[in-house]
């Protein structure tokens, strides 16, 4: 077995179509008892929209955290993922959801850009949903953590800073900090990642930038890659001086982290209550 097969994570997770229907059970669940606000746009693009969603006694200054799914690039709607604001309500925040585009029809340094877009368009409007801009602190899963990673660092080849939006805190949970292997994995024909935006969008690659708190979780029952591109990414971190916990949850593997995150008594959804709830820094 090669190192890239370990990134096809269908091979590690024998019920995986049932993990990601239960997302999409759960989501719907949530949608039907909470106040949604769909689809509103923070650009011009058909997959520049967040979901926005409120808690059932909204508080002024409330907080607010921003989840980006994952999907390998390719693939996923924030639609299924709705199930993960359960902490982030319960702890009073507003939660919201971003979309972006899909590879191989655009390619990675566009979502890059629209993730970090629709999270300054986030802070720029909070005030308009209820939420404290400065409260602000978002989460991402897999290829969502990736990309949230870049709302505090800037990839090796970017010439002049980019707009990024201020945060409290970043949780990401089983992300993928080292792409090179990425293009000759099994998704060359899917993501079709060139070797060249590998190496321009690597976490591991790129300069970190501060950032009040940062959580580096995964599961302990992911492949190898996942596990020690965490704990790479947390040393990085932590030998520029920057705060990382590396966070492992056992028994949990690369979809069921998922469940964890979403879950108020789980390991992942206290410390999301938690960093949402946490008083500004």
């Amino acid at each position: 077995m090669t190192a890239q097969d370990l990134y096809r994570i269908r091979d590690f997770v024998p019920d995986f179509d049932t993990i990601a229907a239960e997302f999409a059970e759960r989501s719907r669940a949530l949608s039907a008892r909470a106040d949604v606000r769909a689809d509103i746009p923070y650009g011009s693009g058909a997959r520049e929209v967040v979901d926005v969603i409120l808690p059932e006694r909204l508080q002024a200054g409330a907080p607010l955290h921003v989840f980006v799914h994952g999907g390998y690039w390719r693939s996923g709607e924030k639609i299924n993922y709705r199930f993960v604001a359960a902490p982030v309500l319960a702890a009073g925040g507003i939660a919201a959801l971003v979309e972006y585009n899909l590879m191989p029809r655009s390619r990675l340094d566009v979502l890059v850009d629209q993730v970090r877009r629709s999270v300054l368009w986030l802070q720029a409007h909070a005030s308009d949903f209820g939420a404290d801009p400065a409260r602000l602190t978002v989460s991402g899963h897999s290829a969502g953590a990736h990309l949230a990673s870049f709302l505090a660092a800037t990839g090796p080849e970017e010439t002049y800073p980019p707009s990024l939006p201020s945060l409290q805190g970043l949780l990401l949970l089983s992300g993928i900090y080292d792409l090179s292997g990425i293009p000759d994995s099994f998704l060359r024909h899917e993501a079709e990642m060139t070797p060249m935006e590998a190496a321009a969008w690597s976490p591991l690659t790129s300069s970190q930038l501060p950032c009040p708190t940062r959580v580096i979780a995964y599961g302990a029952d992911e492949t190898t890659p996942f596990q020690s591109q965490a704990a790479g990414l947390c040393e990085l971190l932590r030998a520029r001086d920057e705060s990382a916990e590396l966070l492992p949850v056992l028994d949990r593997n690369h979809m069921s982290v998922v469940l964890d995150l979403a879950d108020t008594d789980g390991i992942l959804g206290r410390r999301l209550h938690n960093l949402v709830a946490r008083p500004t820094q």
